[in-house]
């Protein structure tokens, strides 16, 4: 989903003209103060028509030690003039020392449409139908710390599908693609609660927006019945990323990721692994190409051009299948493209990104988020 914070850009913009760069801070500090002021959000997209909602974004700092990471979350709430409406909340927590990390999202989609294409590695443009529904997601993530910067502990998924209708069929006149899925996804609420093991190496110098360090995250979600699960099936995940400073300078950063999702069992087909969105392989729909088993990679070089401005030049090449056998269908999924950050908040580094991504078939899109893609 392509959001554009126009009005919080805007606020930021002119605060951030007559706010002098902050001073050094001293090696022990009390703890942050967050800001809950909320700011106006406008979008705009096809599926949704015209938007308008507020946004809260607290950076804050738990414990008096500047080896503790700002810990950071997200308020989004919002409504459109087709009569959708969402509200989103993201946390990122480090407590004192770190000796935990708590993390986690809730959110509630109501009457949300989406383009469906089916699944698999080969589906094409022509098999878009819209579909909509309302989603209940609550995700929650405990680490302790074993020793320095590395984590154990356990994650817990819930996802609530219901309401689910298919709005139109194919471009060509064809049934949807998921009149393809069994009735029970179509025709009554599925429920999705799994729990597993979490591991994380985060020796990252900030999580919002990475100069140097690495971050390795290796899970398993286990979903059935005994946790309320209306189908059971399995996700393990790994997720490597890296930062470092190019050409002997913080002012030009070179960051990578690997991502990879292996399901097992069923999987209903919001569960189903995807490429795409604001986070990676920009310029493919989120949710363009969904499966059971998915492998991606991207690069992205950020550059300090002046003031509060970064630029960004990024690629990425993915690819869905049900099984790794099957990757080789479809051709490989490519894309790239570059954007502009603006820097509102300079002491945490907490930019605003607008990027313009290209896949191939002619799919492109333009994100606006708060955040690093990754």
């Amino acid at each position: 989903m392509t959001i554009f914070f126009l009005s919080l850009v805007l606020s930021s913009f002119l605060a951030g003209a007559q706010t002098p760069e902050p001073a050094p801070q001293p090696k022990s500090s009390p703890p942050n103060k967050p800001s809950f002021i909320p700011f106006p959000i406008l979008f705009s997209q096809p599926e949704t028509g015209f938007g308008y909602g507020l946004a809260i974004l607290p950076v804050y700092r738990l414990g008096a030690d500047t080896l503790t990471r700002p810990s950071n979350a997200r308020l989004l709430l919002y409504r459109t003039t087709e009569k959708q409406s969402a509200i989103q909340l993201t946390h990122n927590i480090f407590t004192a020392g770190e000796k935990l990390i708590i993390s986690g999202e809730l959110s509630y989609y109501y009457a949300f449409p989406v383009n469906y294409y089916g699944f698999g590695p080969g589906t094409a443009l022509d098999d878009n139908s819209k579909i909509q529904y309302s989603l209940l997601i609550f995700n929650q993530r405990v680490l302790r710390r074993v020793v320095p910067h590395l984590f154990a502990g356990l994650q817990y998924r819930l996802t609530n599908l219901s309401d689910v209708r298919i709005n139109t069929g194919t471009e060509d006149g064809r049934p949807s693609p998921l009149e393809l899925r069994p009735l029970r996804e179509r025709t009554q609420t599925t429920v999705s609660s799994g729990i597993g093991p979490s591991f994380l190496y985060d020796n990252r110098d900030n999580i919002l927006s990475s100069f140097h360090g690495n971050y390795l995250e290796v899970s398993a979600l286990f979903n059935g019945g005994a946790l309320g699960s209306d189908n059971a099936f399995g996700r393990y995940q790994l997720d490597a990323r890296h930062f470092q400073p190019l050409f002997r300078s913080e002012r030009t950063i070179l960051a990578l990721q690997l991502l990879a999702q292996f399901h097992g069992g069923y999987v209903p087909f919001r569960e189903l692994a995807n490429l795409g969105g604001a986070s990676q392989l920009r310029g493919y729909y989120e949710g363009r190409y969904r499966d059971r088993q998915l492998l991606a990679a991207q690069a992205e070089v950020r550059h300090h051009l002046f003031w509060r401005l970064n630029g960004a030049v990024f690629g990425g090449i993915g690819q869905v299948g049900d099984s790794l056998d099957s990757f080789g269908e479809g051709g490989l999924k490519v894309a790239g493209g570059g954007g502009i950050r603006f820097q509102f908040n300079r002491h945490d580094r907490l930019n605003a990104r607008l990027d313009y991504g290209v896949g191939r078939g002619g799919s492109s899109g333009v994100y606006f988020s708060i955040g690093e893609a990754f």
